[in-house]
């Protein structure tokens, strides 16, 4: 298998009137979503390169997803940009994309119309030919019976296909960078198949099930929703980022549609619980609970598991630039408070080292790859091992950081084995240390945080902290304990214009949770800041 469109086209053949993917406003079955993903691929024919990027500037819905499909059929590769990140973040990721082509909805083309962007930008809505309703009571009128994709179009199709290799690039997700600038994870077709077929396989996710989906597309949890939903033919239940807000109306949207898996970021399954939303009700078809992010506190999970005793919970741990997860621990028992939960073991097909003093450990003695087993013997395994740098190799690294060889060249390495092969391989800049086994989680190596499921560049907040007229001086850290940003700073004592300021810079989850004004940053001996006393404040 060379592209991810085979799993749409696979469940179109063999479920066709099956619903594939519902929002609040409207749903598709298989045949209609392959039917108008290439409707919209027809369109885009004349405007796309294969090989290129086509940003996608709007909310995750059905239409979004209808619009990745099409973007994939005509060879491009997507990247969704959220309408709600601040106008100079939205640049910021243009400028490192570099596309041609935007396609936008009707109720984003005013935003749009606010940044830089001078290329060809194109209307989901005519692209697809009907509006979004509404609402789902309000229905849409989808002639899919009557849509015909032409001749010449079908041909290109085919003639993308033939000459994509597996390496094609599908998407791309945009990170925070150290330097302010957000770097993109270039991730290509053949390391989504490979870890979906795996994923699916690995926790038995079947076309019995519904995945309520949390995340949004521009986060990698989404593509586990999206693509093991299209492998199996399961239905895919996107919910609106709003409703969590009102939370009740996720527990709503969880009951009406029987949703069994739920493959989701820490900070969202932590948000229901700490609202107490079981007592409003318990949606009863859940089975699977799958989670990532940060580090899941212990009491959150085992609330999560008195709910549903039944359930199979599992602790995922990846970074993005490895094609979503590289371990996975299945939780079989109780942890008491204050107990470590492991990251586990890794996927089939991925191996991890730890890197210490130049040395590479790996996780575990037998490793399959492709039919080929490599063999580590046991006395190269200390247990519990040192704390190392986490490092990844097998099928699962990025294609690297798009338009950005430098950061590439960095975190993307050639990596030597204890054999002395050598392997490409990905440094996460993640800490961690085997024990029993398994892989457990110890930290991050640089400046690098993890806050309700992104991951964020400390030094991007600072720099938009500094910029503000308001602030001479300011620091930020990370509070582990409470799970919130705090920002330092010195300057004016008027938050309200320093937290408006930050709107203006940053996406609203790198927006600190606490502003504390000092009279001094304090600073080491070398000048740098001293972080671990601004803790201590």
């Amino acid at each position: 298998m060379k592209s991810v469109l085979e799993y749409l086209e696979n469940s179109a053949i063999k479920n066709p009137e099956k619903t594939a993917v519902l929002d609040d406003k409207e749903k598709s079955s298989y045949s209609e979503l392959l039917a108008i993903s290439k409707t919209i691929g027809a369109g885009l024919l004349e405007h796309v390169t294969p090989g290129e990027p086509v940003a996608v500037f709007m909310k995750k819905s059905v239409i979004t997803l209808q619009s990745f499909f099409g973007i994939v059929y005509a060879g491009g590769f997507y990247c969704l940009i959220d309408p709600d990140f601040p106008v100079e973040r939205i640049d910021n990721i243009l400028s490192v994309l570099q596309p041609k082509v935007v396609i936008t909805s009707e109720e984003n083309r005013e935003k749009l119309s606010e940044t830089l962007f001078e290329g060809n930008v194109l209307i989901a809505e005519k692209l697809r030919g009907y509006p979004v309703p509404a609402s789902k009571a309000e229905g849409t009128e989808i002639p899919v019976s009557n849509i015909e994709i032409s001749k010449e179009a079908e041909a290109s199709f085919a003639k993308i296909r033939e000459e994509e290799k597996p390496d094609h690039p599908l998407y791309c997700n945009f990170t925070s960078g150290s330097t302010g600038t957000p770097k993109g994870v270039l991730v290509a077709h053949d390391t989504v198949i490979s870890f979906i077929d795996d994923f699916t396989e690995l926790f038995n996710i079947t076309e019995e099930d519904v995945i309520g989906n949390q995340a949004p597309f521009d986060f990698d949890v989404s593509v586990k929703d999206i693509y093991s939903a299209m492998k199996v033919g399961a239905t895919l239940v996107i919910i609106p980022t709003a409703f969590f807000r009102f939370p009740n109306n996720v527990m709503d949207m969880l009951e009406e549609n029987k949703v069994t898996t739920l493959i989701w970021a820490v900070s969202a399954l932590v948000l229901l619980n700490r609202l107490h939303e079981f007592m409003y009700k318990v949606p009863p078809c859940i089975n699977k609970v799958l989670f990532s992010g940060e580090e899941m506190p212990v009491k959150h999970l085992n609330d999560w598991m008195d709910q549903y005793p039944d359930a199979t919970f599992v602790n995922l741990y990846g970074p993005t630039e490895i094609t979503c997860n590289c371990s996975y621990y299945v939780i079989e028992e109780r942890y008491a408070e204050g107990e470590k939960i492991p990251a586990g073991h890794p996927y089939p097909k991925k191996q991890i080292w730890l890197m210490n003093d130049g040395k590479a450990f790996p996780l575990r003695e037998r490793w399959h790859a492709e039919g080929v087993t490599d063999e580590v013997s046991s006395d190269e395994v200390d247990d519990p091992s040192p704390t190392g740098e986490i490092v990844v190799t097998g099928i699962g690294p990025a294609l690297g950081y798009y338009n950005n060889p430098e950061a590439t060249e960095k975190a993307f390495i050639n990596l030597t084995l204890p054999d002395g092969s050598t392997a490409r391989a990905y440094k996460t800049g993640d800490l961690g240390y085997i024990k029993g086994g398994l892989l457990y989680f110890a930290g991050r190596a640089d400046f690098q945080i993890k806050h309700n499921g992104h991951r964020i560049e400390l030094e991007e907040i600072e720099r938009a902290l500094n910029s503000l007229p308001e602030v001479s001086q300011g620091a930020c850290v990370y509070d582990t304990e409470k799970y919130r940003l705090v920002a330092y700073y010195t300057g004016t004592e008027d938050k309200k214009a320093i937290l408006e300021g930050l709107k203006k810079k940053i996406p609203e989850y790198m927006i600190p949770n606490v502003f504390r004004f000092v009279e001094d940053i304090p600073l080491t001996k070398n000048g740098k800041v001293d972080r671990k006393l601004l803790k201590e404040l």
